[in-house]
């Protein structure tokens, strides 16, 4: 088994290698079905089978704040929304581009993660628990909100349907 070190903990090396996304693929098929968007994908390869991916890396007109106008039956995004500056206003816009009883499915770096904490990567500008995305989400008003807890990739999955 391949690991890697940092502040004197083992870590699985793969977190290191990009493409979290993988681990959350077999749960979100169950909930993102239909027309949707995976955000944040880093490679068109890399994104949820089936969603219009969006991410800065291509050369089109869509990003996490400017989506196409027509709502979607769900939004995907893995390990995306630590980077953005604004992430209540991301969550927020990506509400607006939800059908009613549309699905927001977010795999996020879980806070036991030392590498991945801001003041250790500089690319990540916040760290989030599961209570802090469930609690947006009731905040809200989405229905049918599912955390779960640490995985063997130190990250967490959060779905929850629109109201």
């Amino acid at each position: 088994m391949k690991t890697i070190k940092y502040n004197g903990k083992d870590y699985l090396s793969f977190q290191a290698d990009g493409f979290a996304a993988q681990f959350a693929f077999p749960f979100a098929k169950h909930f993102c079905a239909g027309t949707g968007y995976d955000i944040g994908c880093n490679r068109k390869e890399w994104a949820l089978p089936g969603a219009i991916p969006v991410d800065l890396n291509f050369d089109d007109e869509w990003e996490a704040f400017n989506l196409p106008e027509t709502p979607v039956d769900y939004i995907f995004s893995s390990h995306c929304l630590e980077h953005l500056p604004d992430w209540v206003g991301a969550l927020d816009y990506w509400h607006s581009k939800l059908k009613i009883d549309g699905k927001l499915f977010l795999y996020l770096p879980h806070y036991d993660q030392e590498y991945w904490r801001p003041w250790n990567n500089l690319k990540h500008l916040h760290i989030f628990t599961p209570r802090i995305i469930e609690d947006y989400m009731e905040s809200r008003g989405y229905k049918n909100i599912f955390c779960s807890e640490r995985d063997l990739n130190h990250s967490f999955m959060v779905v929850g349907q629109k109201t």
